[in-house]
């Protein structure tokens, strides 16, 4: 892919809304974390499913940008903050900081993907499983 091209990816992917990209990058965020969680070993679903889910919640997330917050580029921590401000309304079991740097988060996952940055993806999903006793 050129840098054109590379680009034009970037510009047609900051078009969407931010809630629009959070939708995406959940997805693509609790893929990875599911991935991880099979190829570690072959569980029941229910363990899988509960080692997913200090992951792939709020909290979890929250706590996953704390650890990449350092390495990410100005334009990263741009659309980070486009997702974190974005108007969403946590329900009444999440902490609404939590809550908003959890949708930030997926942002970022989501424009990475419709950037077709998966390279990036990978990057930052090893720093945030570095120190992880689950994976």
């Amino acid at each position: 892919m050129t840098d054109e091209q590379r680009a034009e990816k970037r510009r047609e992917a900051a078009m969407y809304s931010p809630l629009t990209l959070a939708y995406l990058g959940d997805c693509v965020y609790e893929l990875l974390v599911r991935e991880m969680l099979v190829r570690k070993g072959n569980k029941p679903n229910g363990k899988l499913h509960g080692e997913a889910t200090k992951f792939v919640s709020s909290k979890g997330q929250s706590e996953a940008f704390l650890k990449i917050e350092h390495i990410l580029t100005e334009e990263e921590i741009a659309i980070f903050k486009r997702g974190r401000n974005a108007h969403s309304v946590p329900n009444k079991n999440n902490d609404a900081d939590e809550y908003r740097r959890a949708t930030g988060l997926e942002t970022l996952f989501g424009y990475l993907r419709l950037c077709g940055d998966d390279d990036r993806i990978e990057e930052l999903f090893r720093e945030i499983i570095k120190d992880s006793e689950i994976f």
